[in-house]
Parts: structure tokens; C-alpha cells; sequence
């Protein structure tokens, strides 16, 4: 694989890391560039790492697509272009950095699109579907993934309810060394596997690989904390006055949804509220997992079968359109 890093300057000041990686041998230029947009509290890493096999980005790049992770704004080796330039919202993800990515992406793949494929993963399939709720950013996107992303908040899960009471004080609280605890409590995950069951499966997980998998870990922020406390409590995500839900009515991309069946994070009700609002009818849910083979968020990018079970549907879905 041929890994490469870019830098694209987002409208207010940010320098975003996008990474591209692609085969050897060349893209193949009948397909559309993908671009990835990771999830709240997350970089980009995860994509390139798999504990056992093959990663996203590879197993995508290896079928011939041209494959690019965004690092969002204070994500992974994004930085500050301008002393002032402000911090991350779901609004500036979605209205800044999303934009930024996408016409660094058009301007420079050499499969020479002018749309290209978006693939949000968690939070990053939300920030996806509040870029498409204006209008008049729609034309450059063909279709849409989303991995067990929320849109309405059907139900919120118990783990998330306290942290997200209250829009005041999550706004308030500042979360720092996301990374080290993270990279304390999985090994301990071994031992108790019941700890985390709604966040991962450890039966799919090699947690050997813990001081890999927490390097995709980054620090919460407060202004998107308080973003999400308030949707929580709305069930719709409203953004600069528009309601985003309301919004997908409007839009006709091909979409397809992820969802792992014991999704603790994301439950399917909420990781498929996408498709009962969709307007357009090229809408197809992929369901990973059954009661006996139950899988969970990280499950369905780090599991040891995610590569023919996730990666390998949704190459197919991308190249059948």
C-alpha cells in the first residue's frame, strides 16, 4: 500500500491531517475517492489498524478505491493554522471540516471525480448527515455509509444518560487523559469482559492489542459534549436553526446503515432512525451479529471478522453503485 500525508486549511483557520492510501499498482479510476470521517472522542487510526487482519483503509485501497481518512479539527496531527481559529462544534465539523476535506479530496485524487463517497463512522456518520442538511452541500457526495451513527435518539442508553443530563454541565467539563485510562481499562477487560459489553464484544477483540487499539483515543470536548447533552434531550440534532432529521427528508444519496445488534453506544433504533426519515429509496441496513454472536460498537471496525463481515459488504454495496 502507498500511504500518504496531506494537510487541507479549513475556511477558519485549522490545517486538517487527511490520510490517503491507496494500492500500488494505481486507483481504479471507474470508482469514486471514499472519504472517512471518524467519531466522537477518536481519530483517524483505528481505520488503518486491524489487530488481527486487514484494515478498512486497506481492504477498501486493496479493491482499487482511492481512500482518505479526515483528522477533524483537534484530532490526530490536525492543528491551528490561526492562533484564533476556533474549536470543534458538530457545526464547524460539519460545515468546516467536512467541506475542507472534501474539496482537498476532489482537487487532488487522480481518479478524477468530481463526487466522491463518504463513509462516517459513529459520530462521524451524524457530523456526515449534518453536512448534507444544506442544500448546497449535497452535489459533491454520491452515497453515504454509516456505521452505527446516530441521527434521532429514539432511546438514549443508561451509560450515556448521566454524562449527558445536562447540556450546562457537560459544556462545563473538561476531560483530559482519555488515552491513558483508556489504556488502563483494557487490559482489565480481559478478566471482567461484562465491563465494557456494551462498547465491544471481547470474544471478537484481541485486547493484547490494547496499546495499539487506545492510540485512536483522543480527549472529549466540552463544546461537542454539550452539542450532544442537547440533542440527547431533544432526540433531534438541530444545528444553526435546522433540524437535521427533518432534514434527510430532502436528500436522495444512496445510503446505507451498520449496525451491530448489541450496540450499547449506538442501539439500533437510533443507529437506524436514518433510514425512516431518508427521501431517497436506495436505502439498504446491514445488521452485524445474532443472539448468540452478539456484536457491539468497536466490534464492527476491530473485530477479528469485521474484515469479511463489515469491510467485505460494504466494498460490494460502493461498487455496485
Amino acid at each position: 500500500m502507498i500511504i500518504e500525508d496531506f494537510f487541507a486549511t479549513t475556511r477558519d483557520g485549522w490545517r486538517l491531517h487527511l490520510k490517503r492510501t491507496r494500492r500500488e499498482l494505481g486507483v481504479d479510476r471507474n470508482r469514486r475517492p471514499l472519504l472517512i470521517v471518524p467519531g466522537y472522542g477518536m481519530n483517524g487510526f483505528i481505520f488503518g489498524f486491524h489487530p488481527k487482519g486487514t484494515s478498512l483503509e486497506s481492504y477498501l485501497a486493496d479493491a482499487g478505491l482511492d481512500v482518505w481518512t479526515a483528522n477533524l479539527r483537534a484530532q490526530g496531527r490536525s492543528e491551528r493554522a490561526r492562533r484564533d481559529a476556533p474549536g470543534p462544534s458538530m457545526a464547524r465539523y460539519a460545515h468546516e471540516d467536512v467541506l475542507a476535506a472534501i474539496d482537498f479530496v476532489l482537487a487532488t485524487s487522480e481518479s478524477g471525480h468530481d463526487r466522491l463517497d463518504v463513509l462516517g463512522a459513529s459520530l462521524g456518520g451524524s457530523i456526515t448527515f449534518t453536512h448534507l442538511s444544506r442544500e448546497a452541500q449535497r452535489d459533491r457526495i454520491a452515497s453515504v455509509i454509516a456505521i452505527g451513527s446516530p441521527l434521532r435518539w429514539e432511546t438514549v442508553p443508561l451509560v450515556l444518560r448521566l454524562p449527558f443530563a445536562s447540556r450546562r454541565i457537560a459544556g462545563l467539563v473538561r476531560v483530559s487523559g482519555a488515552r491513558r485510562l483508556a489504556s488502563t481499562i483494557l487490559p482489565l477487560v480481559k478478566r471482567a469482559p461484562a465491563a465494557l459489553a456494551m462498547y465491544m464484544n471481547a470474544a471478537h477483540v484481541d485486547l493484547d492489542a490494547a496499546s495499539d487499539l487506545v492510540r485512536t483515543v483522543e480527549d472529549p470536548d466540552p463544546v461537542v459534549n454539550r452539542d450532544l447533552a442537547g440533542w440527547m434531550k431533544a432526540k433531534d440534532l438541530v444545528i444553526d436553526g435546522v433540524n437535521v432529521t427533518h432534514a434527510m427528508a430532502d436528500v436522495t444519496h444512496p445510503l446505507l446503515l451498520v449496525v451491530a445488534n448489541e450496540d450499547g453506544i449506538v442501539p439500533e433504533p437510533v443507529a437506524t432512525s436514518a433510514a425512516r426519515v431518508w427521501g431517497g429509496r436506495d436505502v439498504t441496513t446491514l445488521r452485524i451479529g445474532t443472539p448468540e454472536d452478539w456484536y457491539a460498537h468497536a466490534d464492527l471496525f476491530v473485530g477479528h471478522e469485521s474484515p469479511t463481515k463489515v469491510f467485505a459488504p460494504i466494498e460490494r454495496w460502493l461498487r455496485e453503485r
